[in-house]
């Protein structure tokens, strides 16, 4: 199950018809309560799509009754015309649902530039409204996709009685202000929309901000968090923290498996540095070089380009006392050669750098892929 699995929450996902293919491309999430309670996260990327306007000004009273999220269309730079075909969809789920427009959350994904055919997205509300019910999360799942080749869900079950479900989209672009990704997590624990902003954004710290597919940030990322209460527990914080953050976790590496035209899923640890943001800064300028990219696509185990890649960051670190291991061979200690690079195995789809600075206690990891190919070729003809 999907974010169906706490209980208080429905669903759905239905061909709204804004898919030249054809396929499901509207979803439909309900909270039926007791609890209204929400927080989101929203892109840094000042170039904002309406639908993210939109739901900025939902959320700044920490309820939510309903979100709904279409694929097919990004639904940003669209002018006035498309700041009202979000208002217009969000008045259009009030309406079916018998809730306020000012507690229904807005999320669109797909291109650019074009405007979103308002009849399609109403009749599509209504269709999904019809269909919403406790075992059609799979379907919303499907329905959100846009280059994704799979759905994405995660959820986890509480021994003390309540439970975390969440569903992901996002295949491309994914870098720091979320990645290009609409996210929506439930859970029927009983939680304020205070304690749910800061669980979230804890979480989203460690998981999805340290997702850096390509570099690209996208206009539109979301993610939501939503609480129903329906469990009537108030989960310990500490274990509920825990809980979302897995949850994250586990979509963001499915994000980062299905990263467009990918061959190599690799995690870069940074270890030893003077601080948590030198070391994300350091991961970051490596998971972002094209070179190292290119020669992990190439099952090249270049380590220079490592040390490159590093070297332009403003952490501190003694250059010639850096160390790299890659998938466990040390191949440079403290400015020099160790083990032949000729004992690295590149063929496995799971790649591992570990990069000491030497420099202090505190570590990150940052989750990347390589350049491919692939990746040129479907970003190229993404429009046409």
């Amino acid at each position: 199950m999907t974010v169906t699995v706490a209980k208080g929450f429905l669903a759905a996902g239905v061909k709204a018809g804004l898919k030249s293919s054809g396929n499901k491309d509207l979803a439909l999430v309900l909270n039926q309560g007791p609890l209204k309670a929400a927080a989101v996260v929203f892109t840094t990327n000042r170039c904002q799509a309406n639908p993210i306007i939109w739901s900025k000004q939902v959320i700044s009273d920490g309820e939510v009754s309903a979100i709904v999220l279409n694929s097919g269309g990004a639904n940003c730079y669209t002018g006035p015309q498309g700041f009202q075909t979000t208002h217009a969809t969000a008045e259009k789920v009030a309406e079916v649902l018998s809730i306020s427009a000012g507690d229904v959350l807005v999320c669109s994904t797909g291109l650019i530039g074009e405007q979103l055919d308002l009849n399609k997205l109403t009749n599509g509300v209504s269709a999904a409204a019809a269909e919403l019910s406790a075992e059609a999360g799979q379907s919303a799942a499907e329905a959100i996709m846009t280059t994704d080749s799979v759905s994405k869900t995660a959820n986890l079950v509480s021994s003390s009685g309540w439970s975390v479900g969440g569903m992901a989209k996002g295949a491309g672009m994914l870098a720091p202000g979320l990645a290009t990704m609409l996210v929506v997590i439930t859970t029927d624990a009983v939680v304020d929309s205070s304690q749910l902003d800061k669980t979230l954004r804890a979480a989203t710290r460690v998981t999805f901000d340290r997702l850096d597919s390509d570099g690209c940030m996208s206009t539109n990322d979301q993610v939501t968090l939503m609480a129903s209460g329906a469990s009537e527990v108030t989960p310990d914080p500490d274990e509920f923290q825990a809980a979302v953050t897995a949850v994250c976790h586990d979509l963001a590496q499915q994000l980062l498996r299905d990263a467009e035209g990918s061959s190599h899923d690799i995690a870069i640890e940074v270890a030893n540095a003077a601080s948590e943001d030198d070391a994300v800064e350091v991961g970051r300028s490596v998971a972002r070089n094209n070179l190292f990219k290119a020669a992990i696509y190439g099952n090249d185990p270049n380590w220079g380009r490592i040390l490159a890649a590093v070297g332009v960051t403003k952490a501190a670190f003694d250059p010639y006392d850096i160390d790299v291991e890659i998938n466990g061979i040390s191949v440079s200690r403290k400015g020099q050669p160790d083990l032949s690079r000729d004992l690295v195995d590149l063929t496995p789809r799971a790649v591992a750098i570990r990069i000491s600075l030497n420099a202090g206690t505190k570590s990150a990891t940052i989750y990347t892929n390589d350049l491919t190919h692939e990746y040129v070729t479907e970003n190229s003809a993404y429009s046409s």
